[in-house]
């Protein structure tokens, strides 16, 4: 395979007594103001953009499970918000040890069992508790949305939205919501069959609480001198301008980036192009071939819980399609791909 990216972001109701005075109209006011915020509060496309707002500007801090079929792994997040920016921290609890240092949109991976530093820029996709892209705008069209009954994760209330998609193109999700800042506590991903084939949650979360800018640091950064540094450069492209056109996309999917990727010690750059609907991810990565790059015999497709991979040949180039969608979505945008030699 070509590529392989890391698989992977109160409700306050006035019951006015009235009477003929100037108490009487304030109740009425304040039940008018009420009355707006449940009917905002029952809306969810309402919950979605406090979704995003709350992950990009609230403090939080928090232990988080991830769990993919029978496998799980703990991590530990940090993240504040100040004039400056986002800032954050992710650390893993199980397993090899990894630490993920961001400052707005970079990113610096620390791996000690290789003492090396991988440097980045985080692209369009915003990982739990964010949503996949900042526009959530279309969602409606493309999913059906419900409140549910509410339910309760990490100690703190919360309201459960419902995304049933309206194709067999896309997974869906179930998403619990804390009442007061927005903050989203657990996401669910569907199969076709409603069942839960990957999950990620809150344990234990504080929320709007101060942070310490230390606790924003790497613990490993003290002996950064001694590891290897591995800038993973990216820069924006226009990829048709080489030739590659996507002529079929799914319903709802569209281009939100485009990138050339260069690593340490390799000369061709990889091409990306990273997909949305709004809430699933698909990166499409062109790798030319050459030596220590061997081409795939035929079209291979593979999945791990959520994770669709759709590999295949096109224009002498091997094309890796990689994302959180079902298998028939990923092997329709890789067969849509097309290289038309300028």
């Amino acid at each position: 395979m070509a590529a392989k990216p890391r698989a992977p972001r109160a409700l306050h109701i006035v019951w006015p007594g009235i009477a003929g005075s100037a108490a009487g109209i304030a109740c009425l006011l304040l039940a008018g103001s009420a009355a707006a915020e449940q009917n905002q509060n029952a809306d969810p496309m309402a919950w979605m953009q406090k979704i995003q707002h709350a992950a990009q500007n609230v403090n939080y801090i928090g232990l988080l499970v991830y769990q993919q079929g029978q496998q799980m792994q703990a991590s530990r997040i940090t993240h504040a918000a100040d004039a400056g920016g986002e800032h954050e921290k992710l650390e893993t609890l199980d397993g090899a040890p990894k630490e993920f240092i961001r400052d707005n949109d970079e990113v610096k991976c620390y791996i000690p069992d290789t003492k090396t530093v991988v440097i980045e820029k985080r692209g369009s996709a915003r990982p739990f508790p964010g949503l996949l892209t900042t526009q959530v705008g279309s969602l409606d069209q493309l999913y059906e949305m419900r409140l549910s009954a509410p339910d309760r994760v990490a100690g703190f209330a919360c309201q459960m939205i419902v995304l049933t998609p309206k194709d067999n193109l896309r997974y869906g999700h179930r998403l619990c919501v804390e009442n007061n800042s927005g903050l989203l506590l657990r996401a669910q991903t569907l199969n076709s069959r409603n069942e839960v084939i990957e999950q990620i949650a809150f344990t234990q979360v504080g929320i709007g609480v101060p942070v310490d800018r230390q606790a924003l640091r790497s613990r490993f950064a003290t002996a950064g001198s001694t590891w290897r540094v591995e800038n993973a450069g990216a820069r924006p492209a226009d990829l048709s301008q080489s030739g590659w056109v996507l002529s079929n996309l799914p319903p709802g999917f569209r281009k939100v980036m485009e990138l050339l990727r260069t690593r340490t010690g390799q000369n061709d750059p990889v091409g990306q192009m990273v997909l949305s609907d709004g809430m699933a991810a698909v990166s499409v990565f062109i790798e030319p071939e050459g030596p220590g790059n061997a081409p795939a015999a035929e079209s291979r497709l593979s999945k791990q819980g959520a994770i669709s991979v759709y590999s295949l040949q096109v224009g002498g180039h091997t094309v890796t399609v990689l994302g959180d969608a079902p298998a028939d979505s990923v092997m329709q945008i890789g067969n849509s791909i097309e290289f038309r030699k300028p």
